[in-house]
């Protein structure tokens, strides 16, 4: 699931790991020495970061040719489908982790339509994450990076009203400063409650801790038949929470209601701290702003008595035609994506989260309040890429909605969720 999208809308409206692919020996001179890569980018800042990977790649391996190909954004997963299973793939191609979308791996690697990629790639992914990836042992792509899936924050706002938010704030102790913040005229959080791709992220979010924190195997339990939404009490808990959140006036006002540009407005305005949205999309902010405004990306807080852990999704990722007539040059392309090199390069450009993030890291400045959440491993990956269908997701969208209006109980929303796994 492309949570990408999802920033999209607010944007507009405002480890080194070891062993970076060498030289040119992975080619070997047999196969031919060009090779494409696809890609859908939506703004010149997504093709430029792309576009690097290429050329970085050519620098260090001469003779090699990358061609890139920014095919239609819009329509991207479905038009890149048609060539992948019309037999006339690009060499490379950016594709979805995991299942659920027209471009995921792993469907498209169980048809045999992907090149597996060498072992040393597959033990370089990271652990929490490898079923994007990973069918029957084998890799069949390499993840852009991550994002963290949390609050973008306006810190330096925040406190000027006296509003004390950090990583380690549980949610309780942020609603119970929702009152004063109103009180001057802010709100904490901005929120989408008529965009099911908002109000499903929040839900996700909280989660992430009340849900997979304690059981990281959940999914796997779900898809199992082990366990359900709606008999599990950490699901329960966090659409509660939402409830929670909007009694307390935590969102604007007519937030059950209010679209995407009710975020851009009320963050625009100075009237919304923060809002829920993946990570790269503060670097797109901060980038449009000239430098004029400084934000910071905090976790979606657990409530009291639970640990907070931040959702880190990489979906976004690069896999290989197995029609390829060059096998060598296009998993050693994927292999420098993938390297130390790769990702830092990729991460400057889009503001994403380097693969595989350590101590010695260098993470851009908005990631400092998650540094050590990433560092300590107190993290989780995004559960909607490994659910049965997208439908699961939207009807969680919907359903926070309808809570927010009276028009579900969490139990109704919950059960509908399992009647959507299938």
């Amino acid at each position: 699931m492309r949570i990408g999208m999802l920033a999209a809308p607010l944007v507009a409206g405002s480890l080194i790991l070891a062993g970076c692919s060498g030289g040119s020996s992975a080619a070997g001179g047999k196969e031919p020495q060009t090779i494409s890569y696809a890609f859908g980018a939506t703004n010149d800042q997504d093709k430029a970061a792309y576009t690097s990977l290429a050329q970085g790649y050519e620098k260090t391996h001469k003779g090699v040719t990358i061609t890139t190909q920014n095919l239609p954004g819009q329509n991207y997963g479905s038009a890149l489908a048609t060539r992948v299973q019309g037999g006339n793939a690009p060499d490379t191609f950016n594709a979805e982790g995991g299942i659920g979308q027209p471009h995921s791996i792993i469907p498209w690697a169980k048809a045999g339509l992907l090149l597996p990629l060498s072992s040393d790639i597959e033990k370089q992914l990271p652990a929490s994450q490898k079923d994007l990836w990973v069918y029957n042992g084998k890799a069949y792509g390499v993840p852009l990076g991550s994002q963290a899936n949390g609050v973008i924050y306006n810190d330096e706002l925040a406190k000027s009203v006296g509003v004390n938010i950090d990583a380690s704030t549980s949610l309780d102790d942020i609603i119970a400063q929702c009152g004063a913040a109103r009180a001057k005229g802010k709100s904490i959080y901005g929120l989408a409650g008529a965009a099911p791709p908002n109000t499903a992220f929040l839900a996700v979010g909280l989660a992430t801790s009340t849900v997979y924190g304690p059981d990281k195997d959940w999914n796997q339990k779900r898809a199992a038949g082990k366990v359900t939404f709606a008999g599990t009490q950490g699901w329960h808990d966090a659409l509660a929470a939402i409830k929670k959140m909007f009694d307390a006036k935590c969102f604007q006002d007519g937030a059950e209601s209010a679209g995407f540009d009710a975020l851009t407005n009320g963050a625009s305005q100075g009237k919304i701290l923060g809002f829920f949205a993946p990570s790269g999309a503060a670097k797109q902010i901060m980038d449009a702003a000239g430098g004029h405004v400084k934000l910071v990306i905090q976790p979606i807080a657990a409530p009291a008595g639970t640990k907070t852990y931040l959702s880190l999704s990489a979906d976004q990722s690069v896999a290989a035609s197995a029609k390829t007539k060059s096998p060598k040059l296009a998993t050693d392309f994927l292999r420098y994506i993938l390297s130390g090199e790769g990702q830092q390069a990729y991460s400057a450009l889009i503001g994403t989260i380097p693969i595989n993030t350590s101590a010695s890291t260098k993470l851009l400045p908005q990631y400092a309040p998650v540094k050590d959440l990433i560092t300590n491993d107190d993290v989780r990956g995004y559960p909607p890429t490994s659910w049965s269908n997208a439908k699961v997701y939207a009807d969680l969208g919907s359903g926070v909605q309808g809570i927010l209006t009276g028009q579900m109980t969490v139990d109704q929303v919950l059960k509908q969720m399992d009647a959507d796994w299938g």
